[in-house]
């Protein structure tokens, strides 16, 4: 046999061996854990416990933990602890301790292995602050995600004098930017733009497009307050712009006239491909206000019609893009799963009448039951008169 000298590899195994009694003194030793450390054995055997041999963190875990479990199991493995060697230096290793009885039973004396860790911890220490540099990397795309969205919504949500307004965006991923937009804007002789659109995919391309689309369509709305002109312009914009790259949006666009002699407003509507707008009217009724127009960007030369909503004292109009309706709650009723637009209308009727704060905050709270089911983001803008009681 190559090993045929069992006392060389005692003393020359690539761990440390140790054997103490039953109080850890130390009874031998072997000469690869007396290199580790740096004594000699004269220095050890019968002279020092094997806590002795522990950093003051390791001394206090032996005697409150790894003593007692071993004295109750036998045997304990793969601990780690940290050596002092005889200069100072701290050691980590591995400790595997069993105890030796007698043929009657008795505990006789405790053997114990010990393994450098040394590069482990080393390997450990490098994968720790690597996950460390990869958290703070995410936080800070978390951030300039953050920072990116905020930008591609109003700061401040205007309201027109005399109505109420409000809106919402959650997001369904804080790693990556979404397409939602939405306005709400002052223009001349009293009246107010508005619009709510749901661009194309995510992450910085769609912020992009995002962007570009927001900003036409205000430019757009200042210049010719027509909503469908506005859109047609926004379609000739994307087409032009991106057409290889198949970048296009939804959008329901506005303009807002309020009506002081009832309390109410009318709105002239266009859409480009988006969800119909709800009315939540002052009787407790709910409507979609029917709506056409092809996605906006997808298609050259495409028009768009306008249409009127007129808004009483009491009534809301909502806007909100599909992600709401497109969510997959666990209690769906559709056939594919989805929210969909009848449980929305459902939803709706149970808050009519209400007003643009409350309408928000509902659909708001409805969004965050949805949990992973909500795999899109989404918008919501509400504008809503107040009942006709409140204006005296």
């Amino acid at each position: 046999m190559l090993e045929d000298d069992l006392e060389d590899l005692y003393e020359n195994a690539p761990c440390g061996n140790l054997s103490t009694l039953l109080d850890g003194t130390i009874a031998k030793i072997n000469g690869t854990l007396l290199a580790w450390l740096g004594y000699s054995r004269e220095e050890l055997v019968g002279r020092r416990r094997f806590s002795d041999l522990l950093t003051g963190g390791g001394r206090i875990y032996h005697e409150t933990h790894f003593a007692p479990m071993l004295a109750m199991q036998g045997e304990i493995g793969g601990v780690a602890l940290d050596l002092r060697t005889k200069d100072g230096v701290r050691m980590p290793v591995l400790v595997t301790s069993t105890v030796k009885v007698g043929s009657d039973g008795q505990p006789q004396l405790i053997r114990t292995a010990i393994f450098d860790a040394t590069m482990r911890r080393s390997y450990e220490r490098e994968l720790l602050n690597a996950r460390r540099a990869a958290e703070r990397e995410d936080e800070r795309l978390r951030q300039l995600v953050s920072k990116l969205q905020r930008s591609l919504l109003p700061a401040v949500l205007q309201t027109p004098p005399g109505l109420e307004s409000a809106a919402y965006y959650r997001a369904a991923s804080t790693d990556e930017v979404g397409g939602d937009f939405y306005d709400l804007f002052p223009l001349e002789d009293r009246r107010w733009g508005f619009f709510l659109g749901d661009v194309s995919g995510k992450g910085v391309e769609a912020a992009a497009v995002t962007a570009l689309a927001r900003y036409t369509l205000r430019a757009a709305t200042v210049y010719n307050p027509d909503p469908a002109a506005a859109l047609a312009n926004l379609n000739t914009v994307l087409w032009q712009e991106y057409r290889q790259d198949a970048r296009y949006c939804t959008v329901v666009s506005g303009i807002l006239t309020p009506t002081p002699a009832v309390g109410g407003f009318t709105a002239v509507v266009a859409s480009g491909g988006h969800p119909e707008p709800l009315v939540l009217k002052a009787d407790g009724s709910v409507h979609y206000h029917r709506t056409k127009g092809r996605i906006v960007g997808a298609f050259p030369n495409t028009r768009y019609t306008n249409t009127t909503i007129a808004a009483n004292p009491g009534d809301t109009l909502l806007l909100y893009s599909d992600g709401l309706t497109e969510a997959r709650p666990a209690s769906s009723e559709t056939a594919d799963g989805r929210y969909g637009t009848v449980a929305l209308a459902r939803f709706a009727h149970s808050l009519a009448p209400t007003n643009a704060a409350s309408a928000v905050a509902a659909v708001t709270e409805l969004l965050g039951t949805f949990g992973a089911g909500l795999t899109d983001d989404t918008a919501v803008l509400a504008i809503s008169a107040p009942p006709a009681c409140a204006r005296f």
